[in-house]
Order: structure tokens, then C-alpha cells, then sequence
């Protein structure tokens, strides 16, 4: 059938609606009202107990404990935070306190501890310093619960929980840095002993070749050198004057002897100057043109011989002698020299890669000793860090408010729940009336007849009610009413009972 149109004025429209769904609109109103009556009278009340803890920050100067020893107060507190909020620790405090009866006989362990973690509350308060940055001065903690002499007896524990586990954390950080500290000085104390013992080595092999006797070894070659020459030129002045007497044995037959010698002389520092040179060197040639000459001499001499007793010969042997000890002399200082020369060239030839391996044991050296110089003051630090943590020097957790019993709950709030559940109520009720409104598809009044069809009313009949039909009608609203009160006491009931297990 088609959707009538109402022609009633509003408020008429109104309060014909509401004589004709009074009762729909009551049942509807007064379920809600009753459900949310119920429940906000048996919600249990929630007491809240609150301490602040001031945070006290280290009295020390960082340059006097050094950076390692300072550490953030936030990041000490989240520390802290995670520590007392574990299940552990939770689970500990439920237990004493006896807390979540009702949801521990019906929940697992971890649900109780989720529980207890959201009733936790903590705030950090911060203030400007002069650096421009934010530091913690203090923080709040907040604990919500059924009782409130427990409520303020858990809070002023989990206060003195943080006091406690930040002393512990800081003489445990202290007495651990100071051991860590230690140990590492030890260490490197050990690699710093190393370090010296092997430069010490070093030295010691290389005596005379070190960068810094490179100087001493250049003027020292250089002071050889002169010396060699000086040997050469010796060398060439006794070479002629056994020339010179070479000449005079050969003029005097009477030499014979004295040639024959050196000739003997000669051969012998041939067959040796062989064993060290080939025949290009210049020492054997000039020893075989003055054995060739020696032999010619005696050659052309034809075996002639001097006696004894020739004082002349006599000299001239003795002189060819003595020269030829000098120059036997002469050769030995020069060869003696020449290997002192040879030991000095190889030094300084060694003095490149010494110097290399030197830098680089000095700087292994120095790293260490920078190391260890370093952990030595950090060491110090820490251990005056220990001292003043043991004095009460460093960040320190102070219990400035002490919770107390709450005497006025925090929730539910009544007066609120009542009168959101009241305008949710009258909502309800007014949805519904309009909702059965829509739907009733009958006719009310003579107009609702007209303004739907375009055939005249001719005659309009009142409803007849017989006392039959009165009675009936008592009795269905009677037990309609029956039927509501008991709903709304079940309501009630239900509502009651889901407020006090909340």
C-alpha cells in the first residue's frame, strides 16, 4: 500500500504519534536507562594514587668523570621502565599485594600482567636547560586499582623500585666500566712492553745502520775514502821506488841475486792476485810486465852473480826488501779498508728500508703508548665515577611525593555514564516511535482517508469497545506490563552483574 501523507499539523502530528506509541516509546526508553542504571550502580570504584620522583642529575663536572660516565637520565629511566614492567616483576608485585583476585581466577598470568601494565602510568617532566636541551627533572607514576590503601601501597612500591634498581644499575655500571677499564689497561700495557722490547731488538741487530746514525756513517765513509787515496798514492810511491830499484839491480850485474828474488816475489803476488782477479785487471798486468822485465834482465845478465860479501849488493837487497815490505803493508791497510769501506756502503744502502721498518715499529709504538695514555685516563675517570656513585654523586632517583590514599574515586564517572545512558534512552525511544510510525501502513483519522482517495467520507464510526473487549484489553496490558518488569529487572540484573566483574 502507498506511503501515506500526513496532513496533521506538528504538534498535533505529534502528540497523536505519541498516544499511539507511548508505550513502544516507554519500553524502548526505559530498557536502556535501566541497563545503563544497573551497571554504573555496581561499577566497583577505581581509585588513583600518584608519587613523583625527583631526578637529581650528577653533581660532578663531565670533564672531571669524562663523557663515558655520564649517561642521559631518559635513557636510564626507559631501562629502568622495561626492567620493573617485566612479567617477572609484575607477576612478584601481584602476588604480594594480592592484586586482580577475580580476573587471576578467570585469566591466564600474561593477560593479569597486561592489565597491571595499562593501570601503570608514567610522565616524564622536562625542563629547558641553558644548552638549549630538554632534560628530565622528575616523573610521575600513576597506579589505578579497587582498593585504595593497595593502590597507594603498589605505587610507593614501584617508586622504590626505581630508586633501587638505579642504584643498583649505577654501581653496577661503575664497578663494570672500572673492571672493563682494567682489564684493557692491562692489555695494553702488555703490548706497549712488546712494542719497546722489539725496537729495542731492532737496534740491537742494526747497530750503526739506524736513520739517525746516517750522518755519522756518511763522514765516516767519507774519512775512509781519504784514507784509501792516501794509501793509493803511498802505494804509487813505493811502487816506483822498487821501480827505481828495479832499474839499479839490473845495471849492477852483481843484482843478479836480488832480481832472481824479486822475480820469485813477484811470481808468488801473481799466482795470488789470480785467485781474486781475472787477467784484465790491472794489478796482474802490471805484475807480469815487471816479471817479463825481471826475466829479461836476468836473461841478458847471462847468470852472472854477485858474492856475498858485495856491500853494494847487500844494500841493494835489503833496500829492495824493506820496500817491499811496505808494500806488502801498505797492500794489507788497503784491503783492511776497504772492507771497513764495503760495511759502511752496505749501511748506508741499508738505511732506506731500515728507516722504513723503524717508522713503522715507531708508530706501532706510539699508537700504543697513545692507547694506553688514553685508557689510563678513562680508567681514571671511571674510577672516580665509582667513588662518586658510591657518594651519592651521580644521577640519583628521589622520592619527593610519597602516594597516599586516595579518598575520592577516580571512576566511573556516575553523574556522566547516567546521563549519556538518559539522552541514549530518549534517542532510542524516539527512533522507535518514528520507525512504527513509518511502517503503520493503517488509517488514524478521516483526513489520513481523505488525503489518500478522492471518494468522499460520507459517515466517520468511533471504535465500539465492549466491556469484553475492556477486560481483554486490561488483561493483555497487564501482562504486558508483567512481561516488561520482569524484562527490565533481567535487564537490570544483567547489567548489574557485568558491572561488578569489570
Amino acid at each position: 500500500m502507498p506511503q501515506l501523507v500526513r496532513t496533521t499539523p506538528g504538534l498535533d502530528m505529534l502528540w497523536a504519534i505519541w498516544r499511539r506509541r507511548k508505550w513502544l516509546a516507554l519500553l524502548v526508553f526505559l530498557t536502556p536507562l535501566t541497563a545503563t542504571a544497573g551497571a554504573v550502580g555496581t561499577l566497583p570504584n577505581t581509585y588513583e594514587s600518584s608519587t613523583t620522583v625527583l631526578v637529581q642529575p650528577q653533581r660532578a663536572p663531565e670533564r672531571l668523570v669524562g663523557p663515558s660516565a655520564v649517561e642521559e637520565p631518559e635513557t636510564r629511566l626507559r631501562t629502568i621502565s622495561e626492567q620493573i614492567l617485566s612479567r617477572s616483576r609484575l607477576l612478584e608485585l601481584i602476588t604480594q599485594f594480592d592484586l586482580y583476585p577475580d580476573l587471576r581466577r578467570r585469566a591466564s598470568p600474561e593477560a593479569v600482567v597486561e592489565r597491571m601494565r595499562r593501570d601503570i602510568q608514567l610522565q616524564f617532566k622536562e625542563a629547558r636547560e641553558s644548552s638549549g636541551r630538554d632534560a628530565t627533572i622528575a616523573f610521575s607514576l600513576k597506579y589505578r586499582g579497587r582498593d585504595p590503601e593497595v593502590v597507594a601501597q603498589v605505587t610507593n612500591a614501584l617508586a622504590a623500585f626505581y630508586v633501587k634498581e638505579n642504584a643498583r644499575i649505577s654501581e653496577q655500571q661503575a664497578t663494570g666500566t672500572t673492571e672493563f677499564l682494567s682489564a684493557q689497561l692491562e692489555e695494553v700495557k702488555r703490548q706497549l712492553e712488546d712494542q719497546e722490547q722489539r725496537i729495542s731488538d731492532f737496534k740491537q741487530r742494526h747497530t750503526g745502520e739506524l736513520p739517525d746514525q746516517q750522518a755519522a756513517n756518511l763522514a765516516a765513509l767519507e774519512r775512509l775514502n781519504l784514507q784509501l787515496r792516501s794509501i793509493s798514492d803511498r802505494q804509487l810511491r813505493v811502487l816506483e821506488q822498487r821501480d827505481e830499484l828495479a832499474k839499479r839491480a839490473a845495471d849492477d850485474p852483481a843484482a843478479a841475486d836480488a832480481v832472481a828474488a824479486r822475480l820469485a816475489t813477484l811470481r808468488r803476488d801473481l799466482a795470488r792476485l789470480r785467485t781474486q782477479f781475472t787477467d784484465e785487471h790491472p794489478d796482474v798486468i802490471r805484475v807480469k810486465q815487471e816479471i817479463a822485465t825481471l826475466e829479461s834482465q836476468l836473461a841478458a845478465q847471462g847468470g852472472k852473480r854477485a858474492t856475498p860479501d858485495d856491500p853494494a849488493a847487500r844494500q841493494l837487497k835489503d833496500s829492495r826488501a824493506a820496500v817491499e815490505a811496505e808494500l806488502t803493508a801498505l797492500r794489507s791497510e788497503e784491503q783492511a779498508l776497504r772492507r771497513t769501506i764495503s760495511t759502511y756502503e752496505q749501511r748506508i744502502e741499508n738505511a732506506p728500508r731500515l728507516e722504513r721498518e723503524f717508522q713503522q715499529l715507531s708508530r706501532d709504538y706510539a699508537g700504543a703508548k697513545e692507547l694506553y695514555a688514553t685508557l689510563l685516563q678513562r680508567y681514571g675517570n671511571a674510577k672516580i665515577a665509582g667513588r662518586l656513585e658510591q657518594g651519592i654523586q651521580g644521577d640519583q632517583f628521589t622520592i619527593l611525593d610519597p602516594a597516599l590514599v586516595s579518598r575520592e574515586p577516580v571512576a566511573p564517572k556516575r553523574s556522566r555514564l547516567l546521563l549519556m545512558g538518559f539522552l541514549v534512552s530518549v534517542g532510542a525511544a524516539a527512533g522507535a516511535a518514528v520507525l512504527a510510525e513509518a511502517l503503520d501502513t493503517s488509517f488514524h483519522t478521516a483526513d489520513d482517508v481523505r488525503a489518500f482517495t478522492s471518494v468522499p467520507v460520507l459517515v466517520s464510526i468511533p471504535p465500539i469497545t465492549t466491556v469484553a473487549d475492556l477486560r481483554r484489553h486490561r488483561f493483555l496490558f497487564g501482562l504486558a506490563a508483567l512481561g516488561a518488569g520482569v524484562g527490565m529487572i533481567a535487564i537490570n540484573a544483567a547489567a548489574s552483574f557485568l558491572g561488578r566483574h569489570l
